[in-house]
């Protein structure tokens, strides 16, 4: 996939919801581009993830993480607070560093290991992060997979949400 194209799964980009105080115009010609989100996932480089402890309250932490085929990719030890959550919950965020240019992904993470995945897409991902930070990763790696996305460098004037079906 091209990243700087649309998504491939099917989606909806529109403004997000929220009360009127918050000024989000109806407008939606000023909405962002896809190319916003996948310029700032690409060049970040670190981002906060957010997942779910076993008693149900969030856990935030910094990670690195590379965009990969228009999928954000990430990983950690498994002996990780945030590793063992998403053994038991895949629901997950991850907000790009930047308070003023933010790509903020809600979804569910999908693991990635010698077990699931092909020696060839583990070695793409260890070359990304090779590439980005001078170091491979090694597994495991999450793919998330996006339910919505939101996006803003001029809140709220362009503040822009996509919603993937599927």
């Amino acid at each position: 996939m091209n990243d700087e194209s649309a998504p491939e799964r099917e989606t909806q980009r529109g403004r997000p919801q929220t009360e009127a105080s918050y000024g989000i115009p109806d407008r939606t010609d000023e909405m962002l581009p896809w190319a916003f989100v996948t310029e700032r996932m690409r060049d970040a480089q670190s981002y906060w993830v957010t997942t779910i402890r076993p008693d149900g309250s969030p856990h935030v932490r910094p990670t690195w993480g590379v965009w990969v085929d228009g999928t954000f990719h990430c990983g950690g030890g498994e002996r990780t607070r945030w590793v063992r959550n998403l053994s038991t919950n895949p629901e997950i965020v991850v907000h790009t560093e930047s308070a003023t240019e933010v790509v903020v992904l809600e979804g569910q993470a999908e693991r990635i290991d010698n077990e699931t995945a092909e020696p060839e897409q583990i070695g793409e991902l260890d070359a990304a992060y090779e590439d980005k930070y001078d170091t491979p990763h090694g597994t495991p790696f999450f793919a998330v997979r996006p339910a919505t996305i939101f996006a803003w460098s001029d809140f709220p004037t362009d503040a822009t949400r996509w919603v993937f079906d599927g």
